[in-house]
């Protein structure tokens, strides 16, 4: 059986780099995005995927816009929201979301990306193994 395929979006290197090291040490397998066309990009050419990650400030177009627009042309796939702001604006745009996401506000714990990962995929992952896993840059 074929892990779950996650599409992690993050325009900072350095952070996606360590999402994309915790969502991979979880068993699942991981397709890349640094900007919001890559974003979009990635969910029309690469999917389908059973979750989205994705930062909400990034160049060319947000993840919120990104997944605001898939929502609209009916994609209902789980989505974990990662950001540093957490300003009202931000705040409407992930309840818009609607009932399959999550927030993670940064900077956060690798332990708290299970947790969202375990509650996003409704499977086995399993939170007590992030207490092993190290961001590359440092502990958040």
């Amino acid at each position: 059986m074929a892990p779950p395929r996650v599409l992690v979006a993050d325009d900072d290197r350095d952070f996606l780099d360590s999402v994309v090291r915790v969502t991979e040490y979880a068993g699942l397998e991981v397709v890349r995005a640094t900007s919001g066309d890559e974003l979009l990009e990635g969910l029309a050419d690469h999917g389908p995927f059973e979750l989205v990650i994705t930062d909400v400030a990034m160049p060319w177009m947000t993840g919120l816009h990104v997944m605001l627009s898939a929502r609209h042309a009916g994609w209902t796939t789980p989505v974990i929201v990662m950001s540093g702001l957490c300003d009202e604006q931000t705040v409407r745009g992930v309840i818009a979301l609607g009932d399959e996401v999550s927030f993670l506000r940064k900077p956060f714990r690798p332990r708290d990306l299970y947790a969202a990962l375990a509650r996003s995929l409704r499977t086995g992952v399993e939170p007590r193994a992030a207490r092993r896993a190290t961001w590359p840059v440092g502990e958040p």
